[in-house]
C-alpha cells in the first residue's frame, strides 16, 4: 500500500486533477476557433501524461479504483438524467427498435469481415452503443434537453447505453471470468425491475424524509446516492458483472426516490450530484482513459489504422442512419439528422467493451486502440455537427417541451 500512495503516486494524481483543471480551459479557448468538448481534451491530456508520450503518470492500484468509481459515476449520472415519465411510449419503442435493428446489422457485418464470432460480438456489441452520459450535459447546456428532440435523444440513449450493458453482462461479465449466467440474468432482471419501478407512483414518506435534510449538513441525498454507487460497485465485483450495469441501477432507483420530492428540491439534489460526479469523479474516468490508451499500438499497426475511420463510419451506419430512418414520420430532416449525429456519439462503453475484448483475448491491442480511438472522435466529430452555434436557440423556440403520448 505503502508504494500506491508514495509521493510519485500523488505526483500522478495532481497531474490528473491538473488536466481535469486545464481541460474546460483549453475548451473554451478553443471554442472560439473550434469547438472541442472537455471530455476529448480530457482523454488527449492523459495520453500526453500516460506512457505513450511522456510517461509522467503510471497506472496503479488507486489510480484503477478511481477509475471505476468515476465510470461508474458517469453511468450513475446517465441513469439519473432520464426522465422517464418523458420517454416511456413512443420515444422508448422507436429507440428500442432502432437498437435491435443495429445490433443485428452490427453483428453480421463485423463478424463476416473478422471472420470470427468472438470479435464479431466484441465489435458489434461497442458499435452498437450511445455515449448518453457524455452528451446529455452538452444537450443541456445547448437548451435541447427539454424539447420533443431532447425527449428522443434521451430514450433513444436509454436504449443504447441500457441494452448493451445487458449485453456485457450477459455475454462477458466484469473480465470475461467464468460466472453463472444464471447470476448474470439475475442482476439484468433487477435492474429492468429497477427501471420499471421508475416509472410507478412516489412515496410521500421517502420525499418528506429527503427533503427535510436537504438543506442540513448531512446532506443525506447526497450521502445515499453515493452509497448506492459503491454499493452497486461491490455487487458487481462479488458477481462478477461490469461495474457499468451497476451504476446506471443505481442513477435509476436514486432518480426514484429524489422524485419523490418538490421540483426545486430535486434540482438542488441534482446540481450537488453533477458537482460530485462532473467535478470530480467523471473527469477522473476520462484523464486515467488517456493514461491507459496505448497509442504506439495504434500508429504500429497500419490495419487497426485502417479500421479506425472503418468504425467511425460503422458508428454512424448502425446508430445514425437507422435511427434518421427510423424516425422520419416523427421529426423534420434537420432534426432527424440533429438525432442521428447525436445517437451515434460514443465512448464510455466502447472503453468497457473493448476492455474486455483484450483481457479475454478476443481482440489485440491495436483494434482495442483503434475502437476507442475511433470513439473519442465521435465525440469530437458528431456532437459539433449536430450542435451548432445558434440552433439551440431555435430549436427552443419552435419546438417546446411535449410528453409524447403512451
Amino acid at each position: 500500500m505503502g508504494a500506491v500512495l508514495s509521493s510519485d503516486a500523488f505526483f500522478g494524481l495532481t497531474l490528473i486533477f491538473a488536466a481535469a483543471v486545464l481541460a474546460p480551459l483549453l475548451s473554451d479557448r478553443l471554442g472560439r476557433w473550434l469547438p472541442v468538448p472537455s471530455t476529448v481534451l480530457e482523454i488527449m491530456l492523459g495520453i500526453l501524461l500516460g506512457p505513450s508520450v511522456f510517461a509522467l503518470v503510471q497506472q496503479n492500484v488507486f489510480t484503477d479504483r478511481f477509475h471505476d468509481l468515476g465510470l461508474a459515476m458517469l453511468f450513475f449520472l446517465a441513469g439519473y438524467e432520464i426522465e422517464f415519465g418523458r420517454i416511456k411510449g413512443r420515444p422508448l419503442m422507436l429507440g428500442g427498435i432502432g437498437w435491435l435493428i443495429g445490433i443485428i446489422l452490427a453483428l453480421g457485418v463485423s463478424t463476416a469481415v473478422t471472420r470470427s464470432l468472438d470479435v464479431g460480438l466484441i465489435i458489434g456489441v461497442a458499435v452498437c452503443t450511445t455515449a448518453l452520459g457524455t452528451i446529455l450535459p452538452m444537450i443541456r447546456d445547448a437548451g435541447i434537453l427539454p424539447t420533443r428532440v431532447g425527449a428522443h435523444i434521451m430514450a433513444i440513449g436509454a436504449v443504447g447505453e441500457f441494452a448493451p450493458m445487458i449485453a456485457i453482462t450477459i455475454l462477458f461479465g466484469r473480465t470475461g471470468e467464468s460466472h453463472s449466467p444464471w447470476v448474470r440474468a439475475g442482476f439484468v432482471v433487477l435492474a429492468i425491475v429497477a427501471a420499471w419501478a421508475a416509472m410507478r407512483p412516489r412515496s410521500e414518506r421517502v420525499g418528506r424524509l429527503l427533503s427535510a435534510t436537504l438543506g442540513t449538513s448531512v446532506q443525506f441525498a447526497v450521502r445515499l446516492a453515493m452509497l448506492m454507487v459503491v454499493m452497486m460497485i461491490w455487487i458487481s465485483y462479488e458477481l462478477g458483472l461490469d461495474i457499468v450495469l451497476g451504476g446506471f441501477v443505481a442513477g435509476v432507483v436514486i432518480r426514484l426516490l429524489i422524485s419523490t420530492i418538490e421540483k426545486e428540491e430535486a434540482e438542488i439534489v441534482a446540481s450537488k450530484l453533477d458537482a460530485v460526479g462532473f467535478g470530480f469523479l467523471v473527469p477522473f474516468f476520462f484523464v486515467t482513459t488517456g493514461v491507459g490508451y496505448d497509442l504506439k499500438a495504434l500508429l504500429d499497426s497500419p490495419s487497426a489504422l485502417l479500421a479506425l475511420p472503418a468504425i467511425l463510419v460503422m458508428f454512424l451506419l448502425v446508430r445514425g442512419v437507422i435511427t434518421y430512418w427510423i424516425l422520419r414520420k416523427d421529426f423534420t430532416v434537420g432534426e432527424r439528422r440533429k438525432l442521428a449525429l447525436l445517437s451515434s456519439t460514443q465512448l464510455p462503453l466502447v472503453v468497457v467493451v473493448a476492455g474486455i475484448g483484450v483481457s479475454t483475448g478476443r481482440i489485440s491491442v491495436a483494434t482495442e486502440s483503434a475502437l476507442v480511438g475511433a470513439a473519442m472522435l465521435s465525440v469530437l466529430i458528431f456532437p459539433l455537427l449536430a450542435i451548432r452555434p445558434g440552433s439551440a436557440a431555435q430549436a427552443t423556440a419552435r419546438d417546446h417541451v411535449v410528453n409524447e403520448p403512451t
